[in-house]
C-alpha cells in the first residue's frame, strides 16, 4: 500500500463538466459540445484544431471570460457561475491569457506602459514596484531593448511578446495561449517553446514554482516534443489524445486527418 502521500491527487486548477463551448458572437452557437476536462498542477497541454474549429473560444471559456452554455466551470476549486463579480474578476487574475494575432494591445501605449497596466489597475503597486517588475518580465521574455517603443510599431511576432509578458507580469498560476506560434519563422517559434518549457519547469520570475500551460494550435508538430498532454476539437467535439506516446499511437482518423492536413 502506497502512503497517505502518495494517494493524495491534486486538485485541479480548471475543471470543465459536460461543458457546452458556445460562440462569443452568437451565443445560441455551439462549437464544442460535452466538454470533461481538468488541468492539473504542473501539465502542459496542446490543444489542435482546424479553422473555425473553436479554439478561441474553448480558451476564452477555460479562462472565465464567457461561460459555458451548459453545465459547470471550475476555476481553483470554485464554480464560476456561483461567483460574485469581484470575486469572479479576483480568481481570472490567477489565469494570464495571450490572445492570437497581436495579443489585444493598447497600440498607443509603449511596450513598458502595457506590461504595467494589470498591475497599476488590478494591484495598484507604486511606481518603483511596477517599475522593477516590468524590468524583470521584460528581460524574461527578451523585449528590454524595446520597453520605450510604441507597441503600434512593431510587428505582429514582437507583440506576441508583449502580450506574453503583459500576461506574466502578475505572476499567473495558468497560462493559456491561443495559437501563439502562428506565422513565426523558425528562430521565434525556438524561442517560444524553449521559454514555455523553461516556465513550465519554473521560473523565478514566478518564484520556480511550475506554470501550468495550455496552447491552442492549428499544427500540433511542433509541440510533439514540448507538450505532455494533447487534445483536439473537431467536428464540434473534444477528443482527449492522452499523452505523447499515445499520440504516436493513436489510429483515431480525426487525429490522422488533422496531423496530414
Amino acid at each position: 500500500m502506497g502512503s497517505p502521500s502518495e494517494s493524495v491527487v491534486a486538485a485541479p486548477l480548471v475543471e470543465l463538466v459536460a461543458a457546452n463551448v458556445v460562440s462569443a458572437q452568437d451565443s445560441d452557437a455551439v462549437l464544442v459540445e460535452h466538454v470533461n476536462w481538468r488541468l492539473l498542477p504542473g501539465e502542459y497541454w496542446s490543444v489542435g484544431g482546424l479553422q473555425w474549429a473553436g479554439k478561441s473560444d474553448w480558451l476564452t471559456t477555460v479562462a472565465g471570460l464567457q461561460r459555458p452554455a451548459t453545465w459547470h466551470h471550475f476555476l481553483f476549486g470554485e464554480e464560476t457561475a456561483l461567483l460574485s463579480q469581484p470575486e469572479l474578476v479576483a480568481t481570472r487574475l490567477r489565469v494570464g491569457l495571450v490572445f492570437e494575432n497581436g495579443g489585444r494591445l493598447f497600440t498607443r501605449m509603449t511596450v513598458g506602459e502595457n506590461v504595467a497596466l494589470p498591475l497599476r489597475y488590478h494591484r495598484n503597486c507604486p511606481a518603483r514596484e511596477t517599475r522593477e517588475a516590468v524590468a524583470a518580465v521584460l528581460e524574461l521574455a527578451g523585449l528590454t531593448e524595446l520597453g520605450g517603443q510604441m507597441t503600434g510599431q512593431l510587428n505582429r511576432s514582437w507583440r506576441q511578446r508583449v502580450a506574453l509578458a503583459r500576461a506574466l507580469a502578475l505572476q499567473p498560476e495558468v497560462l493559456l495561449l491561443d495559437n501563439p506560434l502562428a506565422g513565426l519563422d523558425p528562430r521565434q517559434t525556438r524561442w517560444w517553446l524553449d521559454t514555455l518549457d523553461a516556465l513550465n519547469a519554473g521560473h523565478a520570475w514566478l518564484n520556480h514554482r511550475p506554470l501550468a500551460l495550455v496552447a491552442t494550435t492549428d499544427d500540433l508538430a511542433p509541440w510533439r516534443a514540448r507538450a505532455r498532454q494533447f487534445a483536439l476539437l473537431e467536428g464540434r467535439r473534444w477528443i482527449a489524445l492522452g499523452g505523447r506516446d499515445d499520440l504516436s499511437a493513436s489510429g483515431d482518423p480525426a487525429l490522422r486527418e488533422f496531423l496530414a492536413a
